[in-house]
Parts: structure tokens; sequence; C-alpha cells
């Protein structure tokens, strides 16, 4: 059945008296006055010149701004000192939220004194204390711009930390206010996750780097409301005309990318500032007499009209639900389906065999009913595909809610990208239970993994609409995925044929966890079973040890930190760069196995090796190992759960409890991983390539008549190797090798090419191949073997045998997977040789072929790769063995 409903705006809380209007609350990327979604409009106001009296603020002039303010559909004002009540008061009487700015000594170097940080918090405290609980408050602000040679001088951490001291105290003072730190560009990289809204001072001319900028800060923010707390534009040197296009479109974009609010810099021109009054900057919408400029017109109209036009030619979307004896959750959901705000769209439910039958729960709503024996998640999927008559179809789990404009987001982005799916965040709803936040913390839920801000590898889902035809050109899902791995597939898939995934940050549903440790463990375990599956139809996308590779990065709560994995700060030249960032350094290779599941293996092994010590000095030696071992996922665990945050806990026994709690999940979630890949045969012991060919330096070399691109070289050389050794992976940027055939677990053999252009287009190709054994089994290795020694020195037999044996184990799959993987190298090396043969034998005439630029794949930084691409012809090829 379809239904349809009017793509409105909701209307902010505009209530006048105080026990009508509700405190603001923070829902996800929203926030609320009482059940009504607040979109903040706003203005800075202030600051002025005292009078005789010190008084920053007069009663006449502000009941008059406000007045004005009011009329010209303007919500909130944010002020950069503490307002006193009575302008508190007048702006509840004009249905306005004042954002407090409680000023401190942030320009300076604050930390060295301790009796002036001492006065900073106690300011704070009374500062809170003038206005608690007061009803026009919206959030107080804890700081602004402290500047970035400030954060230098101390380093972030410690910043990081008194912004969280602050935090604390101004929620001991007034628990349910909303409390912010004003950042900008420039000290981008502070990690603030405990404030409840991320506001940002960004000044922008450029429409289009306001939109990428948008799309950053709203990733940064994670699942709180963005507030762009400054925006505007000098009148002064860019003229008014000017400045109100620029709003139009600054504010116009902040809303679309799902900003919750906007303050334009400033209210008026009047502007007093370290004791001077501003003369040469102009950024007000009205002049410093309050005469009104065309800025203020523009600001009104935008601030009072839809976020989305309604005049748009919509698309019809199709919102599919499948469920599976989900009727404790499956009300809810189809609750918040009929609350969404969209023009044109029908509910499809799919009852995939439930007992009993969900009829009585659907049937009040409307929706359309689709029942069929239990096959599974993907063919129900696919049920729902086939019934639907909407452009898009939009997937939405029977544990889930969507934000009344989950689907007006999603639209938007149709209409403006190619994209032929586009997913948004699952955010936890309040209210599951301690457990439940616990388990929205931990590792294992559903993420998504993002190419860029806006463009994404994965969506998950929870939360996933596609384009209806794309999704048949692909056969829909696959049915083979159950319960779990069918949105992944089917994203690959989609990728494979040439298409892109989008990721709207506003598009948001509320995704139920697991609300005790048994299902949590069952959930990981099915994750497990489906990286089974995958692994199986996509070998290309898993490393040799059988570990998923992503392209992009993982956005979300639950990542594990772990203890190599280090951060650096973009500062630019002696600090001087406006936009400053963080960056995630990966992994080293052999460091990189203290995340895998199969680390468990490993302390399980070193536990075996303790027990059958005899020697007591060998026993503490073993007992040192396995401890160490053993506290590797433990400190890792800790490590990840300092970023966790649980809403409404303020005591710090509280959240220490949670923490350790979230720590256990952290360290059972890749137990299960590593327990359902391996029930379905997803090891990191199985063999990747068949054949041996002794692991030692080999050469070949290619002789051709025609000339062929490097890069096209290196690509037949990947699908020669693909059927003999799986998939290889290609070398990075700052590799000097270009691909890398798996053997196992133990090892692989990498390739390095170089070509020599020999004029009229003849080449001689090079290919060097060696193999590579996996650094952290060889670190074993070496252990078991120096332990094996000094034990048969210390006449410890059992334990030498022991040691001994596990060594030449260990040696004995290092050789057999790197010869395996240089057999599979050599046998497509062979390969193409000889159909670059028959394909020379073939060709009669050769004449110099056309030239077009392209830009080549990246197969890494050894490679010299020719930018030009020309026609292929035939060579001859005499493949031939030797060492360096």
């Amino acid at each position: 059945m379809r239904r349809r409903s009017q793509l409105r705006e909701p209307v902010p809380a505009m209530a006048s008296g105080r026990a009508r209007r509700k405190r603001p609350q923070v829902r996800g990327r929203f926030l609320f006055s009482g059940d009504e979604k607040l979109r903040i409009c706003g203005v800075t106001y202030g600051t002025f010149r005292p009078d005789e009296a010190r008084n920053e603020f007069h009663p006449v002039r502000a009941a008059r701004d406000f007045a004005k303010m009011a009329s010209k559909g303007i919500n909130a004002i944010r002020t950069y000192t503490v307002p006193p009540v009575w302008l508190l008061d007048l702006a509840l009487q004009h249905s306005l939220w004042v954002m407090v700015g409680i000023p401190w000594e942030q320009h300076i170097t604050f930390l060295d004194d301790r009796a002036r940080v001492c006065a900073i918090e106690e300011r704070l405290r009374s500062a809170v204390r003038s206005c608690a609980a007061h009803p026009a408050i919206l959030c107080f602000a804890i700081g602004n711009e402290i500047p970035n040679t400030i954060v230098r001088w101390y380093g972030h951490r410690r910043i990081e930390k008194f912004l969280e001291r602050l935090y604390r105290l101004v929620k001991s003072e007034d628990p349910n206010a909303l409390v912010t730190y004003v950042n900008y560009p420039t000290t981008e990289y502070l990690a603030l996750p405990f404030l409840d809204l991320v506001c940002f001072n960004v000044y922008l001319e450029s429409q289009n780097s306001w939109e990428r900028y948008l799309a950053r800060l709203q990733n940064l923010a994670a699942e709180r409301p963005l507030i762009l707390s400054e925006i505007g534009l000098d009148s002064r040197r860019n003229g008014e005309e000017r400045q109100a296009q620029s709003l139009d479109w600054l504010i116009r974009t902040a809303f679309t990318s799902g900003g919750a609010g906007v303050f334009v810099f400033g209210w008026t021109d009047e502007w007093y500032r370290g004791g001077f009054d501003i003369e040469d900057w102009d950024f007000g919408l009205t002049r410093r007499d309050r005469t009104e400029k065309v800025a203020l017109e523009t600001v009104h109209r935008v601030f009072t009209e839809a976020t989305f036009r309604a005049a748009r030619d919509w698309p019809s979307i199709t919102v599919v639900v499948c469920s599976y004896n989900g009727h404790r959750t499956l009300g809810e959901c189809l609750d918040g389906i009929s609350k969404l705000r969209y023009r044109n769209f029908e509910v499809i439910l799919v009852d995939d065999g439930s007992s009993p039958p969900l009829e009585p729960i659907v049937a009040p709503y409307g929706f359309r009913i689709i029942r069929t024996p239990n096959q599974g998640l993907s063919a129900a999927r696919n049920l729902g595909m086939d019934a639907a008559g909407g452009e898009i179809v939009a997937y939405l789990d029977d544990d889930a809610y969507p934000d009344p404009d989950w689907l007006t987001y999603l639209a938007d982005s149709f209409l403006k990208t190619t994209h032929v799916g586009i997913g948004g965040p699952n955010i936890a709803p309040p209210g599951d239970g301690r457990i439940a936040d616990c388990v929205a913390n931990a590792p294992g839920g559903p993420v998504h993994v993002l190419l860029s801000d806006d463009t994404a590898e994965h969506i998950p889902g929870c939360n996933m609409a596609f384009r209806k035809a794309a999704l048949q050109a692909i056969g829909g899902f696959d049915p083979k995925f159950r319960v779990a791995g069918d949105d992944v597939d089917l994203c690959w898939g989609l990728q494979k044929q040439g298409g892109t995934l989008g990721f709207h940050p506003a598009a948001v549903v509320w995704h139920h966890r697991r609300n005790s440790v048994r299902a949590y463990w069952k959930q990981q375990k099915g994750y497990g079973r489906a990286e089974a599956l995958l692994q199986r139809k996509w070998p290309e996308k898993y490393n040799s040890a059988g570990h998923l590779s992503w392209t992009g990065r993982i956005y979300g709560r639950g990542l594990v930190h772990g203890l190599a994995q280090v951060s650096r700060i973009y500062h630019g030249t002696w600090g001087a760069a406006p936009f400053q960032s963080l960056y995630q350094r990966e992994s080293h290779t052999v460091l990189s196995v203290l995340l895998m599941p199969e680390w468990y293996l490993i302390v399980l092994f070193l536990g075996l090796t303790t027990v059958l010590c005899q020697d007591y000095e060998r026993l503490r030696l073993a007992a040192l190992l396995f401890l160490l071992a053993l506290s590797v996922p433990v400190v890792q665990a800790w490590r990840s759960v300092a970023r966790a945050t649980f809403p409404a806990v303020q005591s710090a026994t509280e959240r220490l409890a949670l923490r350790l709690f979230t720590a256990t999940l952290y360290i059972l979630q890749p137990i299960a991983r590593l327990w359902g890949r391996v029930q379905h045969g997803l090891s990191p012991w199985r063999k990747r390539a068949a054949g041996f060919c002794a692991p030692r330096l080999k050469q070949y070399q290619i002789w051709s008549e025609a000339w062929q691109a490097p890069t096209r070289w290196l690509e037949a050389v990947e699908e020669a190797v693909r059927p003999a050794g799986g998939p290889p992976l290609r070398g990075g940027d700052f590799d000097r090798w270009d691909l890398e055939v798996p053997g196992g677990i133990s090892g692989s053999c990498r390739l390095r090419m170089a070509v020599e252009e020999h004029g009229a287009g003849r080449q001689l190709v090079r290919f060097r191949c060696w193999p590579r054994p996996a650094p952290f089994v060889l670190t074993l290795l070496v252990l078991f073997a120096v332990g094996a020694i000094d034990a048969e020195l210390s006449h410890a037999i059992s334990a030498a045998a022991f040691l001994g044996s596990t060594a030449a184990l260990l040696a004995f799959h290092v050789v057999q997977q790197c010869g395996a993987a240089m057999a599979a190298a050599d046998s497509a090396l062979r390969q193409l040789h000889a159909r670059r043969s028959l394909e020379g034998a073939e060709q009669k005439d050769f004449s110099p072929p056309r030239v077009q630029w392209e830009q080549p794949p990246n197969f890494g930084a050894g490679l010299h790769v020719n930018r030009l691409q020309q026609s292929t012809a035939a060579d001859g090829v005499a493949p031939t063995g030797g060492d360096d």
C-alpha cells in the first residue's frame, strides 16, 4: 500500500512560558525540544562596549534586537560572555535559545599557573550557577578557539584532558545541560568525544570547499549534532550583495548536509574586542545603527523555508523491512516508518516464515505484507525488491526505526549524485539498558566504511538504499547469505560492475544493539560464518592470513586500537596550516598480527608450553611469555574503551564499571568471530596455492616486438596467477614490489617488474620473483629454535623435543607455502609467455600504434609507470632463471 505524506520541515519549539518549554536534548545527530526536532537558526550577539556600570548588554536595545530577530525567523543567539538573567528572560519571551559562552584566559599559556587553573574552574562554576536550568539555555560553551600555538605548546592530549575536566565541572553544576567546546579548523585534530555537541567556526568563500569540509566535519562529529557556530562574510570587503548571496548557500548547504544548526556572525556590525571597537570589519546582518542589510532578508528567507524544496521531482521509494520472528521490535519499527516526512513512498514487509505470523502487528499500519516460508535474509530482501514499485529500494531492519527525515536525505543524495546505493549511520537508541550501551561501544557492530567523506566502500544492511535498476542488474542479493554478509556481498558486486556507493550522515536510523552477552556472542559467531562464505566468493578481498582488507576507513564506535597504531597530526610548516588534521598510521605487518583473532591461538599455545615445562627456569620464561601474550588483548581492549561514551552516566565509578564490561566484550568478540570462521572453513592454516617451486630468487625476461603499457603487463600477470595461487595483492604507494602472490599465512612471494624500451615499440620486460616468509612466523620460529637449543644445553629433553619440533614444523610451513607461491608465480609467467608467443606468431606486420594518455592504476611506487597507452601487438618470450 502506497503511503504519501507532505515533505515538511520540523518546527522548533517556540513556547513562551517556562513551564511549557522543554530543555533541548541530543538524539543522535539532531537536537530535540520535547518531541519536536530543533533546527537552530541563530546569530551571534556581542561582544559590545560596556557602559559606565560595566554592563555589556542594554535592556532597551536588546528588546528591540530580539523582537526583530524573532520576526526574521531567528530562534537562537550565541553570546561570548555569560548573560545576565534578565537577558535570558527576555530571550525566552521572544522564543530565543541562548548558547552561553564562558570566557577565560585561553589565549595564554593558562596551564602553567595552578592558581589560574583553579580560577578558571571557579569562574565556570559561578557562570553555570548563575543561569543553571534556565529554560532559554541551549548549551554552555566551555571554550572558543584555543589558539593552535597554545595547543601545540602543551600537546593536544593535555588540552583534551583539561577540556574534559571543564565539561565534568559544568555537568556537576547542571547535569541536564548540554555542553560543547567551539573548535575551528586549525585545531580540528582535538579529540573531544565527551562533548554533547560538536561546534565549529568555519569561514570559507567557495561553495565547493564548503560542501567538502562539511562532509568532513560530519564524520568528525560521529553520532553527535554538528552546529556551525560561526559562519559569515565581511560586507566591507566583499559588498553587501555578495554577503547575502554567500549566506544563502552557506546556510542551505549546512542544513541539507545534515547540520543541526548555524549561527551567522553576527547580528550587527557593532563589535567590541580587546578594549577596542572593531571598525574595519562588517560581518553583521545589520549595520551599527541597526539598519538592515540585504543579508538579513536573505537569512530570513532561508531560515523560514523548508530545508528541501518541495517543488523538486522527488523519486518514488519503496521501504522494505524483512523480519523473522521480530515480534518484539517490529511495532516500534513500523511506527517510526509511519512518521516519515516524505511525499512518495510505499512500505513492504516480508514475513520470512515467522511463527506466529506478523500480520496482526502490520495490519493497523496498512502496509503491504508478503509472507513466505523461511528462506533467509537475502531471499527475503529479493522478494521485497521484486515487489517494489519505487525507483529506489530502501532496506531497514526490523529492530531499527528511522529518523522522520531519513528518506528525504537519502532521496536528496540520489538526486544530486550518480551513486547506485546510499547509506547512513545507524545509532543505538537510548534506554536499551547498560548491557546494550556496552555492546554499542564494543567491536563487531554494523559500521560503514568510507573511501572519502561522502563515498563509501560498504554500507551496513540496517540502513541502505539502492536504485532498483542497479539491484536487478546484478541479480539482487545472493541467497547463500541467510543471516549476515549479504550487504557486504551486494556492495562489492555493485562496485565490481562500476557503480559507486554514497553516504549521507543525516540519513539516520536508530538500531537496537544486543542486550545480553549470549546474544552478542551468537551475533559475532554468525558474522564469522559470513566471513567464511564471503572469502569463498571474494578471495581477492582477503589477505594471506584470511582477513578482510578494506580499502577505506571504518567509522563508528567499537573500533580496536592496536598497540602499534600511532596517530600523527598534520600541523604544516611551523604549525602554520589553516586546516590541521589527525592521521592514523597503519600498523606494521609484524605488529598487525596482534589485532588478529588468531592471536588467541598463540596465547593458547604458549599456555600449553608453560604447562609442559618441567625445569623451573624454563617455566618462568614460558610463563612470562604467556603473560605477555595474554596482556596484549587486554591492553588493546582497555586502550579501545578509553574512547567509549555512555549517555547519561555522570558517576566515575559507574563509568569505570561500564568500561571494564565493554573491555570484556572486546576480548570475547575475536574469539567468537574465530569460532564462527573456523567452523565454516575460514582458517589461517588453509592452503592457498598448490605445487612447489624452490623458494629462491628467480628472474624472467620477455622480449616484445609490440609495445604494451606496464600496467597491462601486470594485469596480465594478475589474471594468470589467480587460478593457480588465488588473487594477488597489489603493492602500495610506498612499496618497491608490484604484486604479492599468497601461499598461506606463513609465506608468500613478491614480484617486481621493470620495462626496457628499445625503440619502435619493442620492449624487454623483466620480472624478479622472490620468497617472502611471514615476519611474525619467522619471529616465532627463531624464538622456538633458540628455546630448543637452550633446553638441549640444559638437558631438558622433553622441552627441547617439544620446542624443536615446533620450530621444525614452522620452518616446514614457511618453506612449503613460499614454494607454493613461487610455483604459482612461475606457472603464471610461463602461461603468459606461451600465450604471448602464440599471439606473436599470428602477427604479420608491425605498425607504430596510436598513442593516448591515461592514468594507470596504482601498482606501487617501485614501478616506473609509462603513462602512454598503445594498442597491443605480439611479442616473443624467453624465461630464464637466475640469482642476483
